[in-house]
């Protein structure tokens, strides 16, 4: 496939993934993103555009965890876990799961298992 072809089929993709989602204050859209080496999260209100949470394998918080990480699905893990005890600091127990373009499976699938082992429900 041809980059722009890629790029159509993804925003295709997101479109139809997030018509069927939406956060509100009391249970957020948790929002992944990845890129090659990184994975971040959010937990977005959608009715008043506002990040609730956020986290990501950069957080000086947990560097020192992510450094003895041997993969990045372990990093994923890590964060999700993270993410996970933020939000219920913040009062959010329920979570709505966005996982974008990407397929779950490996970084993504480890950072959903990671919050729901951290105590959030999807």
């Amino acid at each position: 496939m041809t980059p722009k072809k890629v790029k159509l089929t993804n925003k295709r993709r997101r479109l139809r993934i997030k018509k069927n989602l939406f956060g509100i204050a009391e249970k957020p859209r948790m929002s992944v993103n990845r890129s090659l080496t990184q994975i971040y999260v959010q937990l977005i209100d959608d009715v008043n555009k506002k990040t609730l949470v956020a986290g990501s394998s950069l957080s000086k918080e947990i560097s020192d965890q992510i450094k003895n990480a041997k993969s990045k699905i372990e990093k994923s893990k890590i964060v999700g876990t993270y993410v996970a005890k933020k939000a219920i600091e913040a009062g959010i127990a329920t979570v709505v799961f966005d996982r974008g373009t990407y397929r779950y499976h490996g970084r993504v699938k480890a950072l959903a298992d990671g919050a729901r082992e951290g105590g959030l429900k999807f």
